[in-house]
């Protein structure tokens, strides 16, 4: 497989999981067409100067990004992934999940975890603290598209429009996931694998994957009370796989 270098060469990539999840009917290209509308965001910010350091960015971007390809690939092979990844993968293979679970255990696996692999390994050498404020304004991004993440999911759920219409919590449901998990656990993380011997840092993500998963199975395999929720909204969402997948990419 040829290395991913550039931010270009990452959207490629997206494509192409994104178009093997159509052909495959697969959950799996919700995840990727989100990730790629993100992707398209830092690329716009990079060549409009809104970062720090747009070089930087663009190396950040890329090793970020080959975690997820990567394991996606690794995963079609049948070969190891972490245990945050595989659950978001295992949860493709199962019909009732509604396509917020497979975002939001997406999100999970890649921004509680690779990300913060990421931020240390795009600062290795360095001091990490000089990252903070390029690092706090990937949020502004993410933020910039809960519009339009709600609108595709409104598409999928109709019903949904009208709860984000009369429930003002409820409209900021993906800013305070996405964030709370970019601010607060993955700048951590990234902070104490910078600061831990190289010989140490295989079994500090290990842990901190295990972790990870553990979040991760609160949104696989929810309580009674929020499993019937996700079963009305399941049976209420229109559309095949495909349709889905072409809702959140455009």
């Amino acid at each position: 497989m040829k290395e991913i270098t550039t931010i270009d060469e990452v959207l490629s990539a997206l494509d192409q999981i994104i178009q093997e999840s159509k052909e495959q009917s697969s959950p799996l290209g919700y995840f990727a067409a989100l990730y790629k509308k993100v992707t398209q965001k830092v690329r716009d910010g990079i060549d409009d100067g809104f970062f720090d350091d747009g070089p930087r960015m663009e190396r950040l971007d890329v090793i970020f990004a080959n975690r997820y390809i990567s394991a996606y690939k690794a995963y079609q092979k049948h070969e190891p992934v972490t245990l945050s990844w595989m659950q978001a993968f295992q949860l493709s293979k199962k019909n009732c999940p509604i396509v917020l679970q497979h975002l939001l255990i997406g999100m999970n696996a890649h921004i509680n975890l690779d990300l913060g692999i990421a931020a240390a390994k795009v600062m290795e050498g360095k001091d990490i603290q000089n990252l903070k404020d390029d690092f706090d304004k990937i949020n502004d991004i993410l933020s910039s598209l809960v519009a339009d993440v709600e609108q595709d999911l409104s598409e999928i759920w109709p019903t949904l429009k009208k709860i984000l219409q009369c429930t003002v919590h409820i409209d900021n449901f993906l800013i305070d996931f996405s964030m709370q998990l970019a601010r607060d656990g993955a700048w951590s993380f990234a902070k104490i694998l910078s600061l831990t011997p190289e010989e140490h840092q295989v079994t500090l993500i290990r842990s901190r994957d295990q972790s990870v998963a553990k979040i991760g199975r609160l949104v696989s395999r929810p309580g009674l009370i929020v499993g019937i929720i996700f079963k009305i909204i399941r049976l209420g969402e229109r559309g095949t796989v495909i349709d889905k997948i072409v809702d959140m990419e455009y």
